[in-house]
Order: structure tokens, then C-alpha cells, then sequence
């Protein structure tokens, strides 16, 4: 009687295990599909791919600048926020072109080096613009990435995307996928010992 409630509770805690590992390798599934499509995208897409080195030539905070409603549109308005144009040479050239602070910057305003996310508070906004402008005044040489293939002219501060960060992302589903396949693989090797020890 009580072997045989061992062999019942083995069995319930071998198929607990099983579901566990599977599930284990189900989600980490899940997380590769969702890096795959969001995270991956931007990364292959980013042409500012090799570093060199930057030196400042000019900041400029533009009060008034008139930017585009949208793309291809004719009707422009006037920006919320302050505009800082950062142009720097870019040493592995020698050209001198626009600094912006990421990818995505360049998407949503091509005039500015600089687009403030949040725009509640006027003066924190200017305040924040006016202390990056003396940051870029007082380091003046910096790493950056630019385009080596010269389809776009301007270059960037940081990658939203970079390769560590890439890495860092597929880590954590990475080691879920291998903790879920060592379960399993203990489980049914459990298994096994269990029937060849009751053959014998």
C-alpha cells in the first residue's frame, strides 16, 4: 500500500516537473517571437552602425523653428519646445554634419539634434535643453555612430538598439528555454531509471 502511494506521488511529481519545463520552454518561445518582431526590426533597420569619434563645432538653441505637420506635408507650425542643432566634425571623414541623439530622434524631427518625450512643463523642458547644450560645450569629444554607407549624412550619439543590448534581450529567454529542456530531460531520465529498476 505504501509503495504504491510512492509510485502515485513519483508520478504526480514527474508530470508536475514535465509541465513545468514545458511551459518553461513555451514562454521563452513566446519571448523570441516577441523580440523577433519588435526588437529585431529596429536593429537591422539602424544604418548608424559603426563608432567613431565626435567633436562639437557649434550648439545652437533655436527658440521659433518651423517643422513639417507630417511627412511629405506642406504645412509646417511651429515647435512646442526649444530646438538644439548640435554639429559636430565627424573624424572619420572630416565632414561636418548633424548630431542627433538616436535613431529615433531623426525620425520624429530632422531639424532638431534633441526631442524633449515629454513636453507638460515648458520651463523643465527649456531648462533640460539649455543643460545638454552646455553638456555638448563642455565635452566636446565624444563617441558616435554614423553611416558607413554614406546613405544617411548625419550621425548619432546612441543606438536605441545596440548589440549588448540585443544580447542582453535574448539572455533571459535563452537560459528559460535551457532550465525548461534540463526538466525535461531529468524527468524522463527519472522515468526511465524508475521502469529499468522495476524490470529488474
Amino acid at each position: 500500500m505504501l509503495g504504491k502511494k510512492l509510485v502515485t506521488a513519483q508520478k504526480r511529481g514527474e508530470t508536475r516537473a514535465l509541465c513545468l519545463g514545458l511551459g518553461m520552454v513555451a514562454c521563452s518561445m513566446m519571448m523570441y517571437f516577441f523580440i523577433g518582431i519588435t526588437i529585431v526590426p529596429f536593429y537591422t533597420k539602424s544604418v548608424w552602425t559603426t563608432e567613431t569619434v565626435c567633436k562639437v563645432l557649434k550648439a545652437n538653441i533655436k527658440d521659433k523653428v518651423l517643422c513639417p505637420k507630417s511627412e511629405g506635408s506642406e504645412d509646417e507650425e511651429v515647435l512646442p519646445y526649444p530646438c538644439l542643432q548640435v554639429w559636430v566634425n565627424l573624424t572619420a571623414s572630416g565632414q561636418e554634419v548633424m548630431l542627433y541623439q538616436t535613431e529615433d530622434t531623426v525620425e520624429r524631427n530632422p531639424k532638431c539634434s534633441y526631442v524633449p518625450d515629454k513636453l507638460e512643463n515648458s520651463k523643465e523642458v527649456k531648462a533640460r535643453i539649455e543643460t545638454i547644450a552646455s553638456n555638448f560645450k563642455k565635452y566636446q569629444i565624444f563617441p558616435c555612430y554614423y553611416d558607413p554607407g554614406g546613405t544617411q549624412p548625419s550621425v548619432i550619439l546612441s543606438r536605441l538598439y545596440p548589440s549588448k543590448g540585443l544580447l542582453f534581450a535574448f539572455l533571459w529567454p535563452t537560459l528559460m528555454f535551457t532550465g525548461g529542456c534540463l526538466i525535461i530531460v531529468l524527468v524522463k531520465i527519472s522515468q526511465y531509471v524508475s521502469v529499468l529498476s522495476a524490470w529488474q
